[in-house]
């Protein structure tokens, strides 16, 4: 399947940046990653390249405030250890390719058992880079973090709905009575959207879906806003204020009349993908969807 686009058109690029150095950050509770470690890295440097590991990318992303200088991060794992990947690095990104360990693997496209493979792809500069939106999420006291997935604002556990009423560019647009609403991204169309109701974007997309958990009143339904839309969400009514959760990682909590301000970050994040990856049969095998793609 041939995924160069014609001029004009936005879509994955061939990534040929050159790689002397590469930072190896592996799901230490996987026993397959924890086996896959040593080989791969043996074979990395074979090629005299500069090797850093950390067997833990959970533990790495939570003790650094300054990732190692580096042109290419391998995350051996699964969705969940690529967003905690990209989250250690912040602002400022480094291209990543994801060998996939994990269940869903929607953002580690190179299968466990291939990764000599999407590796050498990698350093010969035939992979595909895709530049994935994520979402700037202000919080009070001028606390600023970066998702790649989605932010979710939502009640804590066995309290009653929340009030929250959504403002699109300083406008108010509605009010939600519901279990929270979820912020996405095209890439996190596919996770907790997804199974909240909301629809699924293609990878390149650029847009923040609105999707509501559970809402009382069956006319809302999710939302699909413009890159440049500035999200306000204000807790109007709750008994235990709500708690701010961003790629799976709770940050805040928030009391009522207090403002979650959501925009694009103006940096994309780089994710790496094979040439010949193709991207419906990648979404039909994590969903399992059936009958034949041919």
């Amino acid at each position: 399947m041939d995924r160069q686009q014609p001029t004009g058109v936005p879509g994955p690029r061939v990534w040929d940046e050159p790689v002397r150095r590469v930072l190896v950050l592996g799901d230490g509770q996987k026993l397959s990653v924890e086996n896959t470690l040593g080989p791969m890295v043996a074979w990395l440097r074979a090629r005299d390249l500069a090797v850093e590991v950390e067997p833990d990318v959970r533990a790495f992303s939570k003790r650094t405030n300054s990732p190692p200088p580096t042109d290419l991060v391998v995350v051996l794992g699964g969705d969940g250890s690529v967003l905690t990947a990209v989250r250690a690095f912040g602002p400022n990104p480094v291209p990543v390719l994801g060998v996939h360990f994990g269940r869903v693997g929607f953002l580690a496209p190179v299968l466990g058992n291939a990764w000599e493979a999407g590796l050498t792809e990698a350093l010969e500069g035939r992979c595909l880079v895709e530049q994935r939106m994520r979402l700037q999420v202000e919080l009070p006291g001028g606390h600023v973090h970066y998702c790649l997935n989605d932010a979710v604002v939502s009640r804590p556990a066995a309290s009653a709905m929340v009030a929250l009423q959504l403002l699109v560019d300083g406008q108010p647009a509605t009010e939600y009575h519901a279990d929270g609403l979820i912020l996405s991204t095209a890439s996190g169309s596919t996770a907790y959207s997804l199974a909240a109701g909301g629809p699924i974007l293609a990878p390149e997309l650029q847009g923040i879906v609105v999707t509501p958990i559970s809402a009382h009143a069956l006319a809302h339904r999710p939302l699909v806003l413009g890159p440049g839309s500035e999200v306000v969400t204000e807790v109007l009514r709750s008994r235990s204020g709500v708690a701010v959760v961003l790629d799976g990682q709770e940050v805040a909590r928030l009391q009522e009349g207090v403002r979650l301000t959501v925009r694009r970050c103006p940096v994309d994040y780089p994710l790496l993908v094979p040439s010949q990856l193709d991207p419906w049969r990648r979404l039909s095998d994590r969903l399992g969807w059936k009958g034949s793609l041919g």
